[in-house]
């Protein structure tokens, strides 16, 4: 009979080890391999069979916190699309070189393309919908000044927050398995947003609504806008509407600025989306 010891986790994969025992007289040991290599975002080319050196912060990650060694596996992705399994070829406490393999054309982006307007709130709010966004399959997030946003931002401050929510992206990518970063937009007032904005559908969500989703079409794209803390104005809405943003809303209660538009996204991808499959 054999017995397992406790899950170890190393390398960012599930490990497991078997304490050593006897079957039929004989001793047993064995190690299962992991089953996950770490996922690292390079913003640099990346190239089949290609020897390079990742930046300070990849390269901090795998041999601080993770723990790596040479030899050790991982995948790379530049946000372009497909990934590249490579082998840490050296390895120190500042810096990491890794050889790449042939490429792997991994797509994992739904063919329903979403453009996520987002009223900011403060706090972390908009770290949470960066995050969980990105991971549910939204393709574009641009945060917003409405009326009741409290959230101001300007100059570097506003250029610190955007490489913020940026890193996030990123970082959700990498734990989702997607190989393309969703853009994170500059920050832009609402009035912008619905000008610029084309999307096969486009809808203002809010709790005054009574209009559900009629999912009878299948648009290609699809513009969602979600007010802050207090929602959007009477005036904004109505400035939606006249710009073609059909009003909507997702069930009976009161979503909460961070909740909506993750109910949102999922509904969609259910519907139009890759949910299915």
């Amino acid at each position: 009979m054999l017995f397992f010891t406790a899950s170890q986790v190393k390398n960012n994969s599930l490990t497991l080890k078997l304490i050593p025992c006897h079957v039929a007289g004989h001793p047993v040991a064995q190690e299962i391999a992991p089953v996950r290599r770490p996922r690292i975002y390079s913003a640099q080319p990346l190239a089949a069979h290609a020897t390079l050196e990742l930046a300070p912060e990849a390269s901090h990650h795998l041999s601080r916190v993770l723990r790596m060694q040479a030899g050790d596996a991982l995948v790379l992705f530049n946000g372009e699309g497909g990934e590249y399994p490579a082998t840490i070829a050296a390895i120190d406490k500042r810096s990491v070189t890794v050889a790449t393999e042939q490429l792997i054309d991994t797509v994992l982006e739904s063919p329903l393309k979403l453009h996520l307007g987002i009223a900011m709130s403060k706090g972390d709010r908009m770290d949470w919908i960066v995050q969980k966004a990105t991971e549910l399959g939204a393709t574009r997030i641009v945060p917003l000044y409405s009326e009741r946003v409290e959230l101001k931002l300007q100059g570097d401050r506003a250029e610190k927050k955007l490489e913020h929510w940026r890193g996030i992206a990123i970082a959700a990518c990498e734990q989702c398995g997607r190989n393309v970063v969703p853009e994170i937009a500059d920050v832009q007032p609402l009035a912008i947003w619905l000008e610029q904005t084309d999307a096969d559908k486009k809808f203002v969500l809010h709790h005054r609504s009574e209009t559900a989703l009629d999912a009878a079409e299948r648009p290609g794209s699809v513009a969602l806008l979600i007010g802050p803390e207090g929602g959007l104005s009477d005036v904004e809405i109505a400035a939606a509407e006249r710009k073609g943003y059909e009003s909507l809303r997702f069930g009976p209660r009161v979503l909460r600025t961070e909740t909506a538009p993750l109910a949102a996204i999922s509904v969609l991808q259910y519907v139009w989306g890759d949910y299915r499959k």
